[in-house]
C-alpha cells in the first residue's frame, strides 16, 4: 500500500475500515477487507487483441488520489504506463489532501470530464461511499487502491481493489530482523493499534512469523500506537523497561523515525530496527550503517500498473479478481538504491546516495 504507502497514510487519519473479516484468515496469506482471496498482480494481463480493442474505444481516465507523495507519484507512473499502452487518455488527476469533503468535490469535478475509468483511494468508507456515488451511477469503472467504500459490491459497483501483499510484508520484516540477529534475541513489537485491515495484517504477520519460525527469538515487549507522533515516547518507555532489546519492529516508517530518535537519545547502540515503507530519514540511517537493518516496501509502480489493467478488464466486460496484491520487497543497505527504483520508480534522495557512496564505517545500532 502503505502506508508513504497509500493505505498507511490513510491509517494516520484514524480511519476505521468497516466490515473487516476475522484476521485469523491472514495467518498464512493476505486477504481483502471483507475476506477476499488475493490474486497476484502478475496474473492480470491484457492480450494484444484486448489492447487493440481498448484503443478503439477511445476511453479516458481520472486519478482521484487522497494525497500527493513519492508513493502516489510511483503509482501514477505505473498507471499511466499502462494507460498509454491501451490508448487511454488521463483527463484529470486530483489530490484531496486527506480531506473527505474535498474528495467528494474532486469526484464531482472530474465527472464533468466524463471519464470512462476512475482510479482512487477512498479516504473513509462512509464518506467515500457518497463521494464515488455519482461515478458509480454513471457506470464509470472504479478501481480502488487499498480501501473500499462502505456497501460497495465488487463486480457491480467497482471492478477491483489493489493493494500490497500484506502478509508477505510482515513476514519478510520478521525474516530480515531474524537474519540480522542470527535467529536469536529479544525484540519489541510496536504495532498499529486501530482496526485497519492493511496495517493489522502486516503487523500480525510479523508477530506470527517470529513466534512460529524463530523459537530463539522472543517478543518481550509489545506496544500499540495510534498516533505516530507518540512513537518516540513509546520507544523511550520500552527501552527503559527493556534496555537489552536486540531488535524492534515498527509498524511503518513514520513512527519508526520516532523510535530511531529514542534509540539515539538513549545512547543505545545495540538494537536494530525493521520497519515497512520507505522514508528518507529511515533510508539515510540505513545508508550510514545505523540502526535500521531492513525496510520492507511495496512495489508502488506495480500497484498502478495493476490498477490500470483491472480497469481494462472492466471496460472489456472481462471478469476481474476482487482483490489484487503486488509483491513486497525487502530492502537492505546492499540494495537500497535499487530498492528505491523498484518500489518508487525513482532515484534515492541525494542524502541517501551520498551516504551510500562514502567509505565511512557504520555509525550506530547493533554495532
Amino acid at each position: 500500500m502503505l502506508p508513504k504507502h497509500s493505505f498507511l497514510t490513510v491509517a494516520l487519519c484514524g480511519i476505521v475500515v468497516l466490515g473487516i473479516s476475522s484476521l485469523a484468515a491472514a495467518a498464512a496469506q493476505t486477504v481483502g477487507p471483507n475476506g477476499e482471496a488475493a490474486t497476484p498482480s502478475r496474473a492480470l494481463t491484457l492480450s494484444d487483441a484486448e489492447v487493440a480493442k481498448l484503443k478503439e474505444g477511445k476511453y479516458t481516465a481520472a486519478l482521484v488520489w487522497h494525497t500527493s507523495s513519492d508513493f502516489i507519484s510511483a503509482v501514477t507512473a505505473g498507471a499511466i504506463y499502462e494507460f498509454d499502452r491501451a490508448g487511454i487518455k488521463v483527463v484529470a488527476t486530483t489530490d484531496a489532501g486527506f480531506d473527505s469533503a474535498r474528495q467528494l468535490s474532486d469526484v464531482e469535478t472530474v465527472m464533468a470530464k466524463s471519464p470512462s475509468v476512475i482510479l482512487g483511494l477512498p479516504l473513509d468508507p462512509i464518506g467515500s461511499a457518497k463521494a464515488f456515488q455519482i461515478a458509480k451511477e454513471k457506470g464509470v469503472k472504479l478501481v480502488f487502491l487499498s480501501n473500499v467504500p462502505a456497501g460497495y459490491k465488487q463486480g457491480m459497483d467497482y471492478v477491483s481493489i489493489v493493494t500490497d501483499d500484506l502478509f508477505q510484508m510482515g513476514k519478510q520484516a520478521a525474516d530480515a530482523l531474524a537474519k540480522s540477529l542470527r535467529n536469536k534475541g529479544k525484540v519489541a513489537w510496536i504495532f498499529h493499534d486501530a482496526q485497519y485491515y492493511v496495517t493489522n495484517q502486516r503487523d500480525n504477520a510479523f508477530r506470527k512469523t517470529i513466534e512460529n519460525d524463530y523459537k530463539d527469538i522472543s517478543i518481550v515487549a509489545s506496544q500499540g500506537i495510534t498516533d505516530p507522533a507518540r512513537a518516540e515516547d513509546v520507544a523511550h518507555a520500552l527501552l527503559t523497561k527493556n534496555p537489552d532489546l536486540d531488535g524492534i519492529y515498527v509498524t511503518w516508517a513514520e513512527p519508526a523515525e520516532g523510535v530511531l530518535a529514542a534509540l539515539r537519545s538513549a545512547g543505545n547502540t545495540r538494537a536494530k530496527i525493521v520497519t515497512l515503507d520507505l522514508s528518507e530519514p529511515i533510508a539515510l540511517d540505513m545508508a550510514r550503517g545505523g540502526y535500521v537493518t531492513a525496510i520492507v516496501a511495496d512495489k508502488a509502480f506495480e500497484l498502478g500498473r495493476a490498477m490500470t489493467i483491472a480497469a481494462g478488464y472492466g471496460l472489456l466486460g472481462k471478469s476481474a479478481p476482487a482483490f489484487v496484491v503486488a509483491p513486497a520487497l525487502t530492502i537492505t543497505r546492499e540494495n537500497l538504491a535499487e530498492g528505491y527504483r523498484e518500489s518508487l520508480n525513482r532515484e534515492p534522495p541525494q542524502s541517501v546516495l551520498g551516504a551510500l557512496q562514502t567509505n565511512e564505517p557504520p555509525s550506530g545500532g547493533g554495532q
